[in-house]
């Protein structure tokens, strides 16, 4: 009798800046593994607290509410998390090691990373990783003027070719190019999730049914095509 095959990895996936009940139900329906809200006031994605709360008790089991904060008080990041007892925490500013942890509580979150798009900008990931070692994962976004990616990816070839943790890949993915993305990024950490927002928008805020669709399924057919040919990884690095 042969031996079993390992399983094929599945990436996992975040829809993130949702604001209204039909987009997280999109999401769910479409399959993805955790919806993001922003807490960030000055984001055209934002809602408050109270908001995400609500539509986090839209949420079945085993989707994860994921809350977003850009450089808030430790005091106020607690508060608005116990409004949603269940949710993962992504700290997307300036916060030190020891902020994130502080805000946090106990509870894991994911730290951006925010990559230069331009090669003369340095940016040390394996050292912000190792400054970051309690988040669960770092997640890979572009580092543009404000905060978030603004939907531009960072040049993924930057990235180092070894990198000892979990990462979520984002900035700028769209149908279209998370496939490549995948392929590309995932031989370089221990796992790798993927999160859009404005990739499957309408416009700002508004999500796009069809758009997560078509996300998932490029995400699921990037899965089957590295499970029957794993070696593709040695011609995308």
């Amino acid at each position: 009798m042969s031996a079993a095959q390992p399983l094929p990895h599945r990436t996992r996936i975040k829809i993130c800046g949702l604001t209204r009940e039909q987009d997280v139900q999109a999401a769910v329906e479409a399959g993805a593994d955790a919806v993001g809200f922003v807490l960030y006031a000055k984001s055209p994605r934002s809602v408050s607290a109270e908001r995400a709360a609500q539509l986090a008790r839209t949420l079945p089991p085993f989707v994860t509410p994921v809350l977003l904060f850009v450089n808030e008080p430790p005091a106020s990041v607690r508060a608005a998390s116990a409004l949603v007892p269940t949710a993962m925490l992504q700290f997307h500013g300036d916060e030190t090691p020891a902020q994130c942890q502080q805000a946090a509580a106990g509870r894991p979150y994911l730290r951006a990373a925010r990559i230069p798009l331009d090669d003369a900008t340095p940016f040390d990931l394996l050292k912000f990783a190792s400054e970051h070692s309690h988040a669960a994962a770092l997640l890979l976004d572009a580092h543009v003027e404000g905060y978030g990616g603004a939907g531009q990816a960072f040049h993924w070839s930057r990235l180092p070719p070894s990198v000892s943790c979990h990462a979520v890949l984002s900035g700028g993915l769209t149908p279209a190019s998370v496939g490549d993305g995948i392929v590309q990024v995932r031989p370089r950490f221990r796992t790798l999730a993927v999160d859009v927002s404005s990739g499957v928008e309408s416009a700002k805020g508004i999500k796009d049914a069809g758009k997560i669709n078509q996300f998932v399924a490029a995400v699921r057919a990037a899965d089957q095509l590295l499970a029957r040919s794993p070696n593709v990884f040695l011609s995308a690095t």
